[in-house]
């Protein structure tokens, strides 16, 4: 055990009982109860379920349902495990200050570093991708222009207030969750021939086998549209990680975890079913229109492209504007615990870190430069060494919970009001799940095994910093004073 887990607990709960304060220096509680909620369904709403999603049923067929649900299992794992860390210690650096405080100061510095590597690479991604589409609409402005007001504007709000970040998010998930939800209902509809004026044939589950059977690519496919679909699940997290400024940090986490089974059903594996079920897996304008539009268009939606440009529009801003925000709290929290510049965990009268932000945007902004001037080479690099970053941190968040669980018990067993389920039977089967998804990616080759080796370089290389810090710090607290 590491002597970080008998120090005040960054976040941990002050106050009269039951009553949760966060207690991260200087940031406020501005986010309220209705924020956090539509910020825990949103979180695992990425524009990537809209666009990525074509591409794993052209793999897969029907069994990309199984692709889905068994990241869902996944992530739900690891989403129990982290609400178990984050209902009894909120804090803005989440699995981080976790794994700082269970594994040593290396961990918490190599995988905050890496977190936040990953967001503001997704940053330009997202803001390009925003961009895309807005020249569409207009093209007479140019498209790294859009990118640059889009990042501006967003970067505005985040700067503003936390509360300010909360609002945006609020309505910008709640068109996501109302436009999934919408698809849901009217796709079944049409799928049992009970819409009206509808020009799907009604077909039922017949589309599940109709072409070639359910496992049409066979059943080593599943696995192929696991790595297909993986990514597109990043994002849960965010909300342990806001917990740590809203008015009751331990109600939100509880809720939050509590509700991620039937947010992934619904939204991931219940929106994925309406598609293969409404057309043949093997339909081309799957592929070349995109899923969602062509599964619009076989019910007839009237301009079915331009509403899911808006939906996806809307997913990226989304992303956007968590990314910022989460970046620039996990820079927040590496500040407070020496791990980044100090400036970082400074905080203006309105309780935000203006500089941890300004950094990580600026950092976005040339990524985003980046990707328009070397989008084969520099960018590419930034992309693949982030790519499997996700899947690292679902890894660190297993392995700190098998040690955060005795420490909270040993200090505060009070606070362990969430518990990972069959303990530490499926803490070890997540991480035996996760360690086979990287294995298989390294076994597939091409692109896959690309975004493996560079993350693992990245990464064995923000390690090799965090170690010789560590070493250095011991070093010099052990030095005798003169």
């Amino acid at each position: 055990m590491t002597t970080q887990s008998t120090l005040p607990k960054e976040g941990e709960e002050t106050g009269e009982p039951g009553i949760s304060q966060p207690s991260d220096g200087g940031l406020k509680a501005g986010l309220k109860n209705r924020h956090l909620s539509m910020i825990a369904i949103g979180g695992v709403i990425g524009a990537g379920l809209f666009v990525g999603s074509g591409a794993g049923i052209a793999a897969a067929g029907p069994a990309i349902l199984l692709s889905y649900a068994l990241v869902g299992v996944l992530v739900v794992f690891v989403m129990r495990m982290l609400g178990e860390m984050a209902a009894a210690r909120p804090t803005s650096g989440s699995f981080s200050t976790y794994a700082d405080q269970a594994l040593g100061r290396w961990a918490g510095f190599s995988i905050g570093w890496l977190y936040w590597f990953f967001w503001v690479v997704v940053l330009a991604v997202e803001a390009t991708a925003g961009a895309e589409i807005l020249e569409h609409w207009i093209p007479a402005v140019p498209q790294w222009a859009w990118a640059l007001l889009v990042m501006v504007v967003l970067t505005a709000t985040n700067l503003a207030s936390v509360s300010s970040y909360g609002e945006f998010e609020f309505w910008f998930a709640g068109i996501k969750v109302v436009a999934i939800a919408a698809f849901v209902v009217v796709g079944l509809l049409a799928v049992f021939g009970f819409l009206p004026g509808s020009d799907n044939p009604g077909a039922g589950f017949a589309h599940l086998t109709d072409s070639g059977g359910f496992f049409p690519m066979g059943a080593g496919a599943i696995l192929t549209g696991v790595l297909m679909v993986v990514f597109s699940f990043m994002g849960s997290e965010i909300v342990t990680l806001a917990a740590g400024e809203s008015e009751d940090p331990q109600r939100a986490v509880t809720k939050a975890t509590n509700s991620v089974i039937w947010r992934i059903a619904v939204f991931y594996l219940g929106s994925i079913f309406v598609v293969i079920t409404l057309l043949p897996w093997n339909d081309k304008a799957i592929t070349e229109d995109g899923s969602y539009v062509a599964a619009l268009n076989s019910i007839g939606i009237p301009n079915a492209g331009t509403v899911m440009e808006v939906i996806v529009l809307t997913a990226v801003l989304s992303c956007l504007n968590s990314g910022l925000y989460t970046a620039s709290r996990m820079a927040f929290s590496l500040g407070q615990r020496g791990d980044a510049p100090k400036s970082f965990a400074r905080t203006n009268e309105r309780g935000v870190p203006r500089t941890a932000i300004l950094a990580s945007v600026l950092f976005g902004f040339l990524a985003v430069f980046f990707n328009y001037e070397w989008p084969d080479t520099v960018f590419e690099f930034l992309l693949n060494s982030s790519g499997a970053v996700a899947l690292f941190v679902w890894l660190v968040i297993c392995c700190t919970q098998l040690r955060m669980r005795g420490i909270i018990l040993r200090e505060t067993p009070e606070k362990l009001v969430v518990r990972m389920w069959l303990f530490p039977y499926l803490t070890w089967a997540t991480i035996g799940m996760i360690t086979f998804v990287l294995a298989y990616m390294v076994y597939k080759g091409g692109d896959v095994r690309q975004q493996v080796v560079l993350s693992l370089l990245v990464a064995a290389v923000v390690v090799a910093i965090a170690v010789v810090r560590d070493s250095l710090r011991k070093k010099s607290l052990a030095a005798p004073v003169k």
